[in-house]
């Protein structure tokens, strides 16, 4: 299965189905296309897939990202967030989730034979 590489190498990179995140190089690909990012839609992305499968609490993402503590109103995490969606395109739509009241949460996406694998698990 091929998820199961991203935790031997949790450090250096996320791999699913679809995505790949480098985190030394700071580089992302999506079907193999080079995705470009800003700084801060990669840090985003970087803490969503170390964290894949996890709800990833709002304030959790401002403090790590921009050192905004929870007084403080922003909607910097918004308008990053949907510039990521937007580069991501279908991907985002099918595995980026807003947990309303919680935080956001990056579902793995698995290959057709992971998929069998574990419906049959």
């Amino acid at each position: 299965m091929e998820l199961l590489q991203m935790e031997s190498n949790r450090l250096d990179r996320y791999r699913d189905a679809r995505l790949e995140v480098n985190y030394a190089t700071r580089t992302v690909a999506m079907d193999r296309a080079t995705i470009h990012l800003t700084r801060m839609e990669f840090e985003l992305l970087s803490m969503l897939t170390r964290r894949a499968g996890e709800v990833v609490p709002k304030d959790t993402l401002l403090m790590t990202i921009w050192g905004y503590g929870p007084d403080i109103q922003s909607r910097t995490l918004n308008v990053h967030l949907r510039r990521l969606r937007v580069k991501l395109g279908t991907y985002s739509k099918q595995h980026l989730e807003t947990v309303f009241g919680l935080g956001y949460r990056l579902q793995p996406c698995y290959a057709p034979a992971e998929l069998s694998q574990a419906a049959g698990a």
